[in-house]
This record gives structure tokens, sequence and C-alpha cells, in this order.
């Protein structure tokens, strides 16, 4: 069971997937870098768990796709 954070972040991730394909983790990235430069270590925490949740996805759909 996922808590609320886990749970807005995995909806974040896809909805990025919905709206930008194959560029979300790069529109994740600057939202965590911008984060970063404002100094907003919570959010960018919550960007970078995008990203990881990004990346699972790409793994999980491209094993897939192989079978």
């Amino acid at each position: 069971m996922f808590d609320d954070n886990e749970r807005l972040a995995r909806q974040e991730a896809y909805w990025l997937i919905k709206e930008f394909g194959a560029e979300a983790p790069l529109y994740a990235a600057m939202k965590a870098e911008k984060a970063i430069e404002q100094k907003d270590f919570g959010r960018c925490a919550r960007w970078r768990r995008i990203l990881e949740i990004l990346a699972d996805t790409r793994t999980t759909k491209s094993a897939a796709s192989k079978y």
C-alpha cells in the first residue's frame, strides 16, 4: 500500500507519460533541476522519485515488448 506522497508521485508520472510521452523524463529532470536551483530540496526529492517511477515504467514496458 502506498502513502499519499507515493500515490501522488505515481499519478504525476503517469500524467507526464500521457502528456509528454518519451519526453516525460526530460521534463521531470528539468523540474528537479529547477527545484535544486531554488533550494527546495523537498520538491526536488519528489521529482527525483517521479524520475525513478518513469525509469521503472520504461524498463517494464521494454521487457514486456521483448516477449
